[in-house]
Formats: structure tokens, sequence, C-alpha cells
């Protein structure tokens, strides 16, 4: 057994821990920075795994979980540093709550324009398609994260989930369901009434467009879940529909999904949303495409783009 001299990044620790900092720990040739956590957080009960970041000394980058303490010369002691993260939210929590708001504003408004609109309306068949086209997507996202998503970090800092939640319940719900539902949209309203948006033939060609995307997002999801066995950080080269050309296409066929409600719509707050929510993919999808390359290097196939096959 050796010890391990853990203190607060810069001296600064947090208020529950300011009397409990330096704290020493305990471990083997065999622990790993986990262990570590672990063994901190059962001396400082407040600082749970999830809300520490632990690096070497003088050093900022993150240490990884898996890492092991021989691999950074600490098999033997030595000092680490503690930086808090702040509160934490599981992902997956984050994730189901992001998706309950469009999932209600949607109906809500859709089934209740007197209170938002100040008079009774007649839907479209626009509308009608739209908002059962944002409801199936919502629902399966909100499905797919409580079935289907693995997650290799398991929380985030709490108070992000303000800030992803408004892009949603914000962007995606109350402007774009606001703007779709209103009476200029209606069945006699001046954007619906004698043009092709009213033709059941033209809505159903892009809910049949908007389906097949919403099943390659699908797969894709499913493609990567099953890269991982439960319980794991296990990684591997992903390979499937959409993979021989783009390392994210579950962004791009979700990306797509939203283009097709775009141009069914016509709505200024659907192409926003598109916009808003292709840019984000495509950096999260630049950020997993480096990373692949950088962990799989020459395996990793040379040809693949980020997220938009053969442009990025």
């Amino acid at each position: 057994m050796a010890t391990i001299t853990v203190s607060a990044v810069n001296n600064r620790a947090p208020p529950f821990a300011r009397s409990k900092l330096p704290v020493q720990v305990q471990i083997s040739s065999a622990d790993t920075v986990e262990d570590v956590k672990k063994k901190i957080a059962a001396k400082i009960p407040k600082f749970y795994a999830s809300r520490q970041k632990l690096v070497l000394k003088s050093e900022n980058k993150a240490l990884a979980d898996d890492t092991k303490l021989e691999e950074i010369g600490l098999a033997k002691g030595g000092d680490l540093e503690i930086k808090d993260l702040g509160p934490q939210a599981g992902w997956r929590t984050v994730y189901i709550i992001e998706y309950l708001g469009p999932l209600i504003i949607h109906p809500l408004i859709y089934n209740f324009p007197q209170v938002f609109f100040g008079k009774e309306i007649v839907h479209s068949n626009l509308q009608k398609f739209t908002v059962v086209m944002a409801s199936l997507h919502f629902t399966k996202r909100l499905l797919e994260s409580i079935f289907v998503h693995r997650f290799s970090h398991g929380t985030m800092p709490f108070f992000n989930i303000f800030k992803n939640s408004g892009h949603y319940w914000v962007l995606s719900g109350v402007l774009l369901a606001y703007d779709v539902y209103r009476p200029s949209y209606a069945a006699n309203g001046p954007y619906i009434k004698g043009t092709q948006k009213d033709d059941e033939n033209y809505l159903w060609i892009f809910a049949s467009i908007w389906a097949l995307f919403q099943f390659l997002n699908f797969s894709a999801h499913w493609t990567l879940r099953n890269l991982r066995p439960a319980g794991t950080r296990k990684r591997a080269i992903p390979y499937g529909i959409g993979f021989s050309l783009v390392s994210c296409p579950n962004y791009f066929f979700e990306s797509m999904a939203w283009l097709t409600i775009s141009v069914m719509t016509g709505s200024y707050a659907a192409y926003f949303f598109t916009a808003v929510s292709t840019a984000q993919m495509l950096s999260w999808a630049s950020k997993r495409h480096r990373a692949y390359k950088k962990e799989f290097g020459k395996e990793y196939p040379r040809n693949r783009k980020a997220m938009i096959p053969f442009v990025f």
C-alpha cells in the first residue's frame, strides 16, 4: 500500500471541503483514477466521484477515470490536485428533461389556440401533420434516452440543464409551435388556403421522407449502442448504415429530418431551429471525428467525413 495526497487546485477548495483538504488516501499499485475518486468520496461524502476533476500537480488536463496510477507514475504514491466541477446531473436525466419540453409544448399550443392566439381555429392538414411529426420525434428521442443510449460520461454540470433545455424548449418548442400553429397556418390562413401545403399527397411525401430519416437516425443510434457493452467504456470503430461515409450519421440524419420539416412547413422558426441545431451537431461531429482518428489511427477509414457526406 502507498499514499496519495490530494490537495485543491490553486488552494481553491469548495466550502464543504476546505477543512478536509489536503486529504490522504491509501492506494494499491493496481488502482485507477476512478478508485482514487471513490476513496476521496468516502472521506468527503459531498465530494462525490462525478463532481471531481483530478489532475497531476501543476497540470490542467483531467485524468481519465480508467487511467491506472502506474501509468502516471503514482503506483508508489505521490500528489494529485482536485477541482470541484460543481453539482452534477445524469446525462439520461438531462436528455429526458430536454425532450419533455417540446413534447408537452407542441400539443399544448396546438390544442388550445384560444389561449395562445385569442381565438379558435380550424387546423390545416399541414398543422395536423406537423404536430404528429414533432410529437413522434421527441417521443422517439425520449425513449432512446431511456432505453437505447449508453453514456461514456455519467454526468454533466447541473446548470447545463437550463442551457440545453432552453435550446429545445424555446427553439423547437415555443418558437416553432407558436409559428406553425398560428392562425396564418390554419385551414383558411393565407399561407395555406389554395396552396400546395394543403395537399395531403404533398404532405405525405414529406412525411415519408422524414420517417426514413428518423429510421436511419435510430439505426445509427442502435449501432453505437451495440459498440459499447453495458457498464463499460469500451470503444470500437462503428460500421453500418451511413458510417461508411461519415463518423456521425446520426447527426446527419437528424439534421435532414428537421430540414424536411422546414421545407414542408416553410416556417422561419423551423429553418432557424434546423440551422442552429445543425451548427451544434457539426461541432459535436467534428470533435468525435477527431477523437476517432486519434484513438484508432491508421485503422480508422480515411475516406469518412465528420458529418456531411463528401463535404465535412
